[in-house]
């Protein structure tokens, strides 16, 4: 599809399903997270996962699975957000969140080591972490984009984690200055696109309205053609969002 920047219920709706409702504060606790899922409204549309803290991936599973949310995934982060624990911390870390129930593993990237001319720290982290992973649990790159200043070191970073098995690259971890961008977002499309590998994409940090959306689903339609934009493909990380979703929804 293309929205052509017009905010509507429909493309409303579209976003909310191609969502990671995300909670990742240091203060997050289980009731905040329970709260996070009763603010989804499945009359509306169910986002397409929830992002949380490794702690609270069993609790996700569990009240999900009970409300019958089958659908939803529950992702969480590993290397977060700094992208500098020890590889032994992260794969470990990983693997816990796998039998929690994770079904999604966000990675940050050492994308300090990209910067410094380094792309065989981060290639190793990528392709430990997707071995963990096996094929049933997606795994999802943060190279943090933001950080990566030049159009060159997002498409380095970009090339790095897709041919070491990812299975989306991600903007942002939403902890830096700078987070998803739309310049970010064409370079890392086009080195999808050009990788020719089944990659998702996923925007987070500062996509905080459907308005601020729309364009974000453009620029993926422009590069990767109108059936690619689907939560198998596309996805938001974001958690003001959903606020938005719904007032643009019961206006009509």
């Amino acid at each position: 599809m293309s929205t052509n920047n017009q905010v509507t219920a429909a493309v409303a709706k579209h976003v909310l399903e191609l969502m990671d409702l995300t909670s990742l504060n240091e203060d997050d606790t289980e009731k905040s997270i329970l709260e996070m899922l009763d603010s989804i409204d499945e009359d509306v549309a169910l986002p397409a996962a929830v992002c949380v803290y490794p702690q609270f991936v069993a609790l996700c599973k569990k009240h999900l699975s009970s409300r019958g949310w089958y659908s939803v995934k529950v992702a969480t982060v590993t290397n977060f957000p700094c992208g500098e624990q020890p590889l032994s911390q992260v794969l470990a870390q990983t693997q816990q969140a796998i039998d929690d129930g994770a079904d999604e593993i966000d990675l940050v990237m050492p994308y300090n080591q990209v910067i410094a001319g380094d792309p065989d720290t981060p290639w190793q982290y990528v392709r430990s972490s997707k071995e963990v992973c096996g094929s049933s649990v997606q795994l999802k790159v943060i190279i943090e984009s933001g950080v990566l200043d030049t159009p060159e070191l997002i498409a380095q970073a970009s090339d790095i984690a897709i041919l070491a098995g990812a299975d989306f690259i991600k903007t942002s971890t939403g902890k830096v200055t700078v987070n998803a961008t739309l310049a970010a977002t064409q370079v890392m499309l086009e080195r999808i696109k050009i990788n020719g590998k089944p990659v998702g994409f996923k925007a987070a940090g500062g996509v905080k309205t459907v308005a601020q959306a729309c364009p974000y689903l453009d620029v993926a339609c422009q590069v990767m053609g109108r059936g690619w934009v689907e939560k198998a493909n596309f996805r938001f990380g974001a958690s003001s969002l959903l606020a938005d979703v719904k007032g643009v929804v019961a206006r009509g």
